[in-house]
């Protein structure tokens, strides 16, 4: 590796370092949400924390297929949360 690439690779570990940090605050709203809609929002928000996670480390890997797994993941979350709504949005009515 070249010396250019170690400032890079500090800046994406401390960006993962930070998002994993708000993924542990944004399950304070999924534990403690006062409605079911708030937990619904802090999963929502903790998927996509959890996906920009996954993309900053295929940078720093530079590896590919670790973008695929996050489109996966993400379409798989997006799919989940709406079916998680729709069954909320039964269950009051």
């Amino acid at each position: 590796m070249a010396k250019e690439d170690f400032p890079l690779n500090d800046l994406l570990w401390v960006i993962s370092l930070i998002l994993a940090a708000l993924v542990f605050l944004s399950l304070y709203r999924v534990i403690l949400g006062p409605t079911a809609y708030d937990r619904l929002l802090g999963v929502n928000l903790i998927s996509s924390i959890v996906t920009v996670i996954i993309v900053v480390l295929s940078v720093h890997f530079r590896r590919r297929i670790y973008m695929d797994v996050a489109l996966v993941y993400a379409l798989l979350s997006f799919i989940g949360v709406i079916a998680l709504a729709k069954y909320l949005r039964a269950r009051v009515k």
